[in-house]
C-alpha cells in the first residue's frame, strides 16, 4: 500500500508542474485531462502527508521521551505520542478505503427511473412519494433535477416516471437506490383499516457519454404523438411526444415533458443509452456474482432492498440490515444516514475482498 502511495505522491508532483506549464495551458484538452486526474488524487496525496506528518511527530514525541529532560516536558510528550498513535489506525483505515478501487460513473449525472409495482393505487401513490423524496434529496444537495416522462395514474401517483438528476457524485451516492421498495400502511381507500404491502421499482442509470455507447440509427424506430396529461387530456396542440423503440432489444423509451419534439428525442436517445450501458453493466456484474456474493449490486432490479412500515414509522435496509425510525423525515429526503451506512459496508466488503486476495 505504501508503495503505492509514494507513486501517486510522484505522479502528483508531477501532475501539478505539467498543469503550471505554459505550453501545457495552451493546449486546453491536454490541459483539462490532466487537471482531472490531479483532482482526483489529490485527496489521496493530502491524506497520505497527513499520515506521514503523524509518523514523524511520533518519533520526535518518542525522542523527547528517551533523552529526559524537563519532567513537564516529557509529560506533554507522552500525552502527544498517545494521541498520535490513536491517529495512526484510523489515517490507515481512510488511505485503505481511498486506494479502493473507484466506480468510473462515480461522478456522473443519473437518471432515475420509477414504476409502479404490485398494490394497485397504492403502488402509484408510493412510487411518486419516491419520486418526490429523490426530488427532495437532489434539491437539498442543490443539484439540478429535470423531468423527463411521467405516466399518472389518476389519483395523485405515478404508474412510471423518468427523471434526471444534475451533479457531482450524484451516482456515487445514489446507485445503490436500486431495486424495489415495499411499502407496508393503511391505504387512504381502505374503510377496514387494514395493512397493506405495496412495491415500487426504482432504476438508478448512470448518464453516459456517447463515446461509451453508439447507436446505430437504422436500429431504431422513431414515433411522435402529442403529449397527454392526466386522463388522456391533450396537453399539447402538436406532436412532440416522441417514443424511440430500440429494434435489436426491444427497448422502448417515451418523453414527453420537453417543449419540443426536438428537445423530447434528445432525452429519449439520453434515457436509451443510459439504459443499454446499464444492461451492459448488468451482464458483467452477473459474471462476476460468484466472486462477489456478499457485493452489494446496483443491477439487480428484482431484489427487494427496502421496507418502509408506516404504522412504524421505520425504514429497514435488507442488504445491511439497517432500520431508521425516522421515516417522516426520511420520506423528506434526508436519506443521508441510510446512503452513507450502505456505502460504508460496501466499502467494508470491497477491503475484505481485496485484503483475501
Amino acid at each position: 500500500m505504501f508503495e503505492k502511495l509514494a507513486f501517486i505522491e510522484e505522479k502528483y508532483e508531477s501532475l501539478g508542474h505539467k498543469i503550471s506549464d505554459p505550453e501545457v495551458i495552451s493546449d486546453q484538452k491536454l490541459w483539462m485531462k490532466l487537471s482531472k486526474e490531479y483532482a482526483e488524487i489529490t485527496s489521496i496525496v493530502e491524506k497520505y502527508r497527513a499520515y506521514k506528518n503523524v509518523l514523524t511527530g511520533i518519533e520526535e514525541s518518542k525522542e523527547i521521551i528517551h533523552e529526559g529532560g524537563d519532567p513537564e516536558f516529557v509529560e506533554m510528550a507522552k500525552m502527544e505520542l498517545s494521541e498520535l498513535q490513536d491517529q495512526v489506525g484510523v489515517l490507515e483505515e481512510e488511505l485503505k478505503i481511498l486506494l479502493l478501487p473507484k466506480d468510473p460513473n462515480d461522478d456522473n449525472n443519473i437518471i432515475v427511473e420509477l414504476r409502479a409495482g404490485a398494490g394497485g393505487d397504492e403502488a402509484g401513490l408510493f412510487a411518486a412519494e419516491l419520486m418526490r423524496m429523490y426530488i427532495r434529496y437532489a434539491e437539498g444537495r442543490r443539484w439540478k433535477v429535470e423531468m423527463l416522462d411521467s405516466n399518472e395514474t389518476g389519483v395523485g401517483g405515478i404508474k412510471e416516471a423518468s427523471f434526471m438528476i444534475k451533479g457531482k457524485g450524484a451516482y456515487s451516492r445514489l446507485k445503490f437506490e436500486s431495486g424495489v421498495h415495499r411499502v407496508q400502511r393503511i391505504p387512504k381507500t381502505e374503510s377496514g383499516g387494514r395493512i397493506h404491502t405495496s412495491t415500487a421499482t426504482v432504476a438508478v442509470l448512470p448518464e453516459v457519454e456517447d463515446i461509451e455507447i453508439e447507436i446505430n440509427q437504422n436500429d431504431l424506430r422513431v414515433d411522435v404523438y402529442r403529449s397527454s396529461g392526466n386522463g388522456g387530456q391533450s396537453v399539447n396542440t402538436t406532436d412532440s411526444a416522441v417514443r424511440i423503440t430500440h429494434l435489436p432489444t426491444g427497448m422502448v423509451v417515451t418523453c414527453q415533458d420537453g417543449k419540443s419534439q426536438l428537445s423530447n428525442k434528445e432525452k429519449a436517445l439520453q434515457v436509451l443509452k443510459a439504459r443499454l450501458y446499464d444492461q451492459q453493466l448488468a451482464e458483467q456484474q452477473k459474471e462476476l456474482a460468484d466472486e462477489r456474493k456478499n457485493q452489494i449490486g446496483t443491477g439487480d432490479r428484482s431484489g427487494k432492498i427496502r421496507t418502509y412500515n408506516f404504522p412504524q414509522g421505520r425504514i429497514t435496509d435488507h442488504r445491511i440490515p439497517l432500520t431508521i425510525y425516522k421515516l417522516d423525515s426520511y420520506m423528506n429526503g434526508e436519506i443521508d444516514e441510510m446512503i452513507d451506512a450502505i456505502i460504508t459496508h460496501n466499502q467494508a466488503i470491497l477491503l475484505k475482498t481485496i485484503g483475501e486476495n
